[in-house]
């Protein structure tokens, strides 16, 4: 449900402005309507927010160089300026840091490159130049060295390493010609190379460890600069929006309040002879969304969100979107034992037993799939990818509840899936027909209840008369009126205020991407039943090869690949499956179901003016 909104409008004196903004952050219920803002005032709160990103990355990087679980000191600093001050030194650490592992990178590459000629001395090099003779350094591929160069120019092979020769000549001449590649050694031995190397490595650990140390000491506190410049930003976007009238003395201010918690700003404005207006909001009003559901749909908040809020005017599409996304899910997923799974996954991750920090507060909703999951994947008749309607210790009036076998020829489940298509987007016509009537009134939308009497009155005639709960002549009539009730909405009234012609083109333009439409629509549930089949026969195939490795009369040693195949397999499995039961439901309620509903999800989320650092 959306919770119904109070329109304030506020008249304060220049001077209490301030006074009275800190308050209503204290009481923290309104939320400050939106204005047009001029340029200038837009990039300064830009720069406010990419001071915010900034540090927001710094921390990420400093969280990035610190071992899992380490505790953090708490915050120490009070003030904007040494939040700012902490800033500039960790940008210049990180800074500092990366110069070092450059320097380090350089380094490594210089000692890896001198190491494959082994130990040799530039010292030993020059003396030798000095008696006349002169040491050259060569590379070529192995499969190119040539042995007579050890003849012509006093080669000798030093190192084989990836396929290249490493190869060194002594000659009296300068400059020889010898098909390989000259190796420069930049005025570098071993020796430099190596103490270089452990320098630069010694200079970065030093920095890295100062880092860590940095980090421990005040990620906290850039955490709280943070905070302190949400709340700045938050000031500053309500003087955005805050009308300056007779001659700068008066400021004018437009909020928003939810019924359900505005006593306490009636209670502060009374007392503090503050003047102002409470409305009902207007149709036009941007008006922000606030939700407000149970315990089981308000699970389900998040995945609306992910689409969009609705406006005012709408309606909270989550009541029905949750059912259904536990349906669709625990379809897709199809196997009981792996609802178990998601159960005992879901508790975990409640309790803190599981710590993973892309599943954080998403215990509760992974439980309730989980035992969707297991609920409905008992009815496919599916269990680790075993089949339960073959098994002897069922007993067969169980199996007889289970959703196998056939329906007109075709599989049981398949049909379960169309029909659940079937009726999800009918329910979706229905609630559109029932809340744009309420907006806008049945004159303006005949055309939205013409399309829904000819689809549900068809599929209801069609159903009676399948079953001969009526006879052929009323099955007649039925039909002669559904359509011409269903064509007066949709070809003659679909505009009342247009011309009958023009409405029956626009009727014929409506019927072709309905018929279209309505039938692909449909046929995306097979999804469904595609998805369940898929991730059993998955199942089912790596039991058959964990029991290939079993044999039919197994030895203690055999058990061992099995537990493994079946343990990897299964895990795979239910990773594989858990994304596809998420994301094609998702598909299903945002375009099929949304699509069909009418729904826009264009509202804006309640966001009161509220004090961030308590």
């Amino acid at each position: 449900m959306i919770t119904k909104m109070k329109k304030y409008d506020f008249l304060v004196y220049h001077a209490q402005y301030d006074d009275f903004l800190e308050k209503l952050r204290e009481i923290g219920v309104l939320h400050i309507a939106t204005l047009e803002n001029n340029d200038k005032s837009c990039e300064l709160l830009v720069e406010k927010f990419n001071l915010k990103k900034r540090i927001e990355n710094n921390i990420d990087i400093l969280y990035n160089k610190l071992d899992k679980n380490i505790s953090l000191s708490q915050t120490s600093i009070h003030e904007f300026d040494e939040g700012m001050d902490l800033l500039a030194k960790s940008e210049a650490l990180l800074s500092q840091l990366e110069q070092a592992k450059q320097a380090l990178t350089i380094a490594e590459k210089e000692y890896e490159r001198i190491s494959a000629w082994g130990n040799f001395s530039i010292d030993q090099l020059k003396k030798i130049e000095d008696i006349g003779y002169y040491v050259k350094l060569f590379t070529c591929p192995t499969r190119l060295y040539k042995p007579e160069w050890e003849e012509q120019f006093n080669a000798f092979v030093i190192n084989e390493l990836n396929n290249t020769t490493y190869f060194v000549t002594l000659t009296n001449d300068e400059k020889i010609e010898i098909e390989a590649e000259q190796f420069d050694i930049n005025n570098s031995d071993s020796t430099i190379a190596t103490a270089n190397y452990e320098e630069a490595k010694k200079l970065y650990n030093t920095q890295f460890e100062e880092i860590k140390e940095f980090a421990v000491n005040n990620i906290n506190n850039l955490k709280y600069l943070s905070l302190l410049i949400t709340e700045i930003i938050d000031i500053d976007k309500v003087k955005l929006n805050t009308i300056k009238a007779a001659d700068d003395t008066v400021m004018v201010l437009e909020g928003y309040c939810p019924i359900d918690t505005e006593s306490a700003l009636l209670d502060f404005l009374q007392k503090n002879d503050i003047y102002y207006e409470v409305n009902d909001p207007k149709a036009e009003d941007n008006v922000p969304i606030k939700l407000r559901n149970n315990r089981f749909t308000k699970l389900f908040e998040p995945l609306t969100g992910m689409y969009g809020l609705p406006n005012y005017n709408e309606f909270d599409p989550t009541p029905i979107l949750g059912p259904f996304f536990l349906l669709f899910f625990a379809m897709c997923m199809g196997d009981a034992g792996y609802g178990l799974i998601l159960i005992l996954f879901g508790i975990g991750v409640i309790t803190k037993k599981i710590k993973i920090e892309m599943f954080e507060g998403l215990g509760p909703i992974i439980t309730v799939l989980g035992v969707g999951t297991t609920v409905i994947g008992f009815f496919l008749g599916t269990f680790f990818g075993i089949d339960l309607s073959t098994v002897s210790w069922l007993p067969d009036s169980v199996k007889g509840i289970l959703l196998k076998g056939e329906l007109m020829g075709f599989d049981i489940q398949m049909v379960a899936a169309i029909i659940i298509g079937i009726f999800h987007i009918c329910l979706a016509m229905v609630v559109k027909a029932i809340c744009y009537t309420k907006q806008s009134g049945i004159m303006n939308n005949l055309s939205t209840w013409g399309w829904l009497i000819l689809i549900l009155g068809g599929i209801i005639t069609a159903i009676l008369a399948i079953s001969n709960a009526i006879s052929i002549e009323a099955t007649k009539y039925m039909i002669i009126a559904i359509g011409i009730i269903s064509a007066l909405g949709i070809f003659i009234f679909n505009n009342i205020k247009r011309n009958p012609l023009i409405n029956i083109g626009a009727g014929l333009w409506d019927t072709y991407n309905m018929i279209t439409g309505i039938l692909s629509d449909v046929l995306s549930y097979i999804r469904l039943y595609a998805l369940g089949l898929a991730g059993a026969m998955l199942g089912q195939a790596f039991n058959q090869l964990g029991f290939m490795v079993l044999g039919d009369d197994p030895i203690f040693i055999q058990y061992l690949p099995f537990i493994i195949i079946v343990l990897i397999g299964h895990t795979l499995n239910i990773a594989l499956s858990s994304l596809s039961a998420f994301v094609h439901p998702l598909r299903l309620t945002f375009v099929e179901y949304f699509k069909n509903l009418g729904y826009e999800g264009k509202g804006e989320k309640y966001s009161p003016l509220s004090k961030v650092i308590k």
